[in-house]
């Protein structure tokens, strides 16, 4: 992607102007261009980040838009897996300031915050994978994104810092995500010295899932979509619910719980349908 036309121009569009959704921003219509563009092929929606003249700053109306973007039908079967990418040199640099200032009021940058942690939020409690792919610049709250979404591709000309320390404003809602990403010595330097950590050091450290050269950044990360989005999604969707959830129980409830969901998986139709075709030796016809 990274606003590249005729990737753009392959991808049919999602329904225009649709309003934001969630309780920030329920039933806003949204005024003005949209910061965030959609497009859907073959079960993957891209979803670009397209604001680069402000360094895709997660305004308000970024994140009701990108908020908008994941939630677009989300139970859609036609929907297996998203990718969110961005244009220009920098991924996102995280809030924009300009709205964070004593001209606006508490309630206001009490939604702007809220409004981060719910699409964060939502990432995660998506039925689908959500992909980030990076190539540039994320800091703050843009490095929270990289951390939330399930599988992070990145070029190696990436970067990731939480910097807000330097302009005495920490890192706090940032650090929920990252903390959970990285390990905690990792994070906090991070986070106490709002240095950058290089696209290698992320990828050792648990932040990325795969670092490849720039020129290789959509193939490789279309190669991991294309591979989800010919799976089953109901299967998909109870494995990913299942691994966030038996993440902070102790050892005996989560192998209890996810016992259980093993008995579940085996109950769907397509859980039968694929131990059948590989006793079978055929491919399986998934029902999604």
């Amino acid at each position: 992607c990274h606003g590249r036309p005729g990737l753009r121009t392959a991808w049919a569009p999602l329904s225009a102007g649709f309003c934001s959704r969630g309780p920030a921003g329920a039933g806003r219509p949204e005024l003005g261009p949209r910061p965030t563009s959609a497009r859907q092929r073959d079960g993957i929606r891209n979803i670009v980040l397209s604001d680069p003249n402000k360094r895709n700053a997660l305004s308000l109306a970024m994140l009701k838009s990108l908020q908008s973007d994941i939630l677009h039908e989300a139970e859609s079967k036609d929907l297996k897996v998203i990718i969110i990418s961005a244009e220009g040199p920098v991924f996102s640099s995280g809030h924009d300031l300009k709205e964070l200032t004593d001209e606006r009021s508490p309630d206001y940058h009490a939604e702007v915050f809220q409004t981060c942690s719910e699409v964060m939020m939502l990432i995660q409690n998506h039925p689908v994978p959500v992909i980030a792919m990076v190539n540039g610049l994320a800091t703050a709250a843009g490095c929270q994104l990289v951390a939330s979404c399930d599988i992070a591709v990145a070029s190696d000309k990436s970067s990731f810092a939480t910097p807000g320390v330097n302009i005495g404003l920490f890192c706090s809602t940032p650090a929920v995500a990252l903390g959970r990403a990285v390990p905690r010595k990792v994070a906090l330097e991070m986070l106490f010295t709002g240095e950058p950590i290089s696209a290698q050091e992320a990828l050792l450290h648990g932040l990325l899932s795969k670092v490849v050269p720039e020129d290789q950044l959509e193939e490789e990360t279309m190669k991991i979509a294309k591979k989800i989005a010919s799976l089953s999604r109901p299967v998909v969707s109870l494995g990913k619910a299942t691994f966030y959830r038996q993440l902070p129980q102790d050892l005996r409830t989560a192998y209890h719980l996810t016992s259980q969901t093993m008995v579940d998986n085996v109950a769907l139709k397509d859980g039968q349908e694929g131990i059948k075709a590989f006793i079978q030796k055929r491919k399986p016809v998934w029902s999604q």
